[in-house]
């Protein structure tokens, strides 16, 4: 590096564990099994767009990881949890509570359908919902009303409670669904960023009406694009499968369709490319734990950064691995002197409520999430081969 600077050691150590890198990203993509050879399967079959034998391949390979009994393939994670609200019943003019820490997409995803998202608070620990701030809110706003539950302040019906498992660490999902169904609020799960992650030996995504999954090019296992929906449910999946194929009926050849439906299907190039990812995700987690492990015991010896580790009723794919500094300052130091030696460092995503089109969103409190707004970074989090 040339001279000494502050956090010298936290940036020798990390190209130490990435060596032979100019540039050390937060989160690459691994292709190191079949994709090429599935990719090339799929462009021989001429079958590449939304039908072939990959997308179901996909969507049974998803059942069996997150132990669902029914997988639905999609264009991409925020098309999936849009799709995933819809056949939750969620409506316009509907509220969906969720939290303020999040990425934009599980907020634009409800607002797609013209309903209003409620911003909580979020764990200290978890990350994710605080299933006590989502507890605290219903009991001061709620108002249980003809099977569902309404706000007492707007009038508006609460149409689903929307977690996220941030950066694939589980938050209290199973708090969260008794919280739910105590006051009749569908739950769906972005688990987005948690594929591979268990909550007390049962998989996110798993604990809901619903489960959303990304596939994007950052994610642990990827397609490029790609997302999917779970359920138990088999009315809710065959609606979810039929309206994400433009809502077409069955017939040899008339083009009759029964719904406004939705262009939202994985092509089959895609699915080729997601199989292969995901024959090799218990090996990629596995890999990032030991990149958790190392990370772990290397940052209980640096004073003012504090490594976010699992919970101990979860199992964490720790797709991105996330620090906490002091105070915004010393964020922003830290970012400056990763960045500018090459070794990628984001902080948190900004809060919903502070981004222009969510302004006059009902807040709950938000004393966590501000506080983890000031401090956390994200540091480089890639399989290592």
């Amino acid at each position: 590096m040339g001279q000494t600077t502050k956090y010298s050691h936290i940036l020798n150590h990390i190209k130490s564990l990435f060596p032979n890198q100019d540039f050390i990203p937060l989160h690459e993509p691994r292709f190191v099994g079949n994709e090429k050879r599935y990719v090339a399967d799929a462009i021989d079959s001429t079958f590449v767009s939304s039908v072939g034998a990959y997308v179901n391949r996909f969507e049974e390979m998803m059942q069996d990881i997150t132990g669902a009994k029914y997988a639905i393939a999609t264009v991409n994670g925020t098309a999936a949890l849009h799709m995933a609200l819809i056949v939750a019943g969620v409506t316009q003019g509907d509220e969906v509570l969720s939290q303020d820490l999040t990425f934009i997409a599980t907020a634009n995803a409800i607002s797609y359908i013209g309903a209003k998202p409620v911003f909580l608070d979020v764990d200290r620990k978890t990350l994710g919902l605080s299933a006590e701030k989502l507890e605290a809110f219903l009991k001061e706003f709620g108002q249980k009303a003809e099977g569902a539950t309404f706000n007492k302040k707007t009038g508006n019906r609460i149409a689903a409670c929307v977690p996220m498992h941030s950066f694939g660490f589980p938050c209290e999902v199973d708090r969260i669904a008794a919280i739910c169904q105590e006051w009749n609020i569908p739950l769906v799960e972005d688990a987005a960023e948690s594929l591979g992650s268990y909550y007390k030996g049962k998989h996110t995504g798993g604990f809901g009406l619903l489960g959303t999954f990304s596939f994007n090019g950052n994610k642990t296992v990827t397609c490029g694009g790609g997302g999917a929906i779970v359920t138990n449910d088999e009315r809710i999946a065959k609606l979810a499968k039929h309206l994400t194929t433009q809502a077409k009926t069955p017939h040899a050849w008339e083009f009759n369709h029964d719904y406004i439906g939705y262009n939202y299907r994985m092509p089959n190039l895609n699915a080729a490319l997601a199989c292969a990812q995901l024959e090799q995700l218990n090996a990629f987690v596995e890999n990032k734990r030991e990149l958790a492990e190392n990370y772990t015991k290397f940052f209980k010896g640096v004073e003012g950064v504090e490594y976010i580790i699992e919970e101990p009723d979860a199992k964490a794919n720790y797709w991105l691995n996330a620090v906490l500094l002091n105070d915004r300052k010393e964020r922003d130091a830290f970012l400056t002197e990763l960045n500018a030696n090459g070794v990628m460092s984001r902080p948190v995503w900004t809060l919903m409520h502070k981004l222009p089109m969510f302004q006059d969103c009902q807040l709950g409190d938000l004393s966590i999430s501000n506080w983890l707004e000031e401090r956390l970074v994200n540091i480089p989090s890639s399989v290592r081969i």
